[in-house]
């Protein structure tokens, strides 16, 4: 059985929505090795009407992101590129973290968006994600949002 090294930075952290998602023993294996951040810095927005946090590709730009490291099996992959909509929106890339216990690094997936409006550089960057922080920003869970809405149309530079 193969085993990845994911990093997650939003909403399936420990205390977040879809955690559950990751935990889904239904779904595949995952285990949590630690809290880390990113080697390199990134802007991680809370972007759309909805509150999405999301991890820019634009390496060099931002904050090194708090986020958590799990280890998890194929199925479990597979799941969470389900939930990212792995590639056609977030694309998984091979990254660098450390983890914050002992410095240790580790290469690992990390969900990017790859292509993006440029204004979106603009907005606030965070460190570390919380949808309960102080930006007031509540991320909107996908049964309570607008089905015939595509939030692509607010990330994705018009074609």
């Amino acid at each position: 059985m193969s085993f990845h090294k994911v990093f997650v930075y939003g909403t399936l952290k420990r205390g977040e929505p879809n955690h559950y998602w990751i935990m889904d023993k239904s779904k595949g294996l995952s285990k949590f090795v630690g809290v880390a951040k990113t080697v390199e810095k990134y802007p991680l927005i809370i972007g759309t009407k909805y509150n999405i946090p999301f991890l820019l590709d634009a390496p060099g730009r931002g904050h090194n992101v708090v986020g958590e490291l799990y280890q998890v099996d194929e199925t479990m992959l597979q799941h969470l590129d389900i939930l990212e909509d792995h590639p056609s929106f977030y694309i998984r890339e091979i990254g660098k973290v450390k983890l914050t216990a002992d410095d240790t690094v580790e290469d690992c997936w990390i969900y990017l968006i790859k292509k993006f409006k440029p204004e979106m550089l603009a907005q606030e960057h965070f460190e570390d994600y919380s949808s309960t922080g102080a930006h007031g920003l509540a991320y909107r869970e996908r049964y309570l949002r607008d089905k015939s809405y595509d939030i692509k149309q607010d990330v994705f530079p018009s074609a």
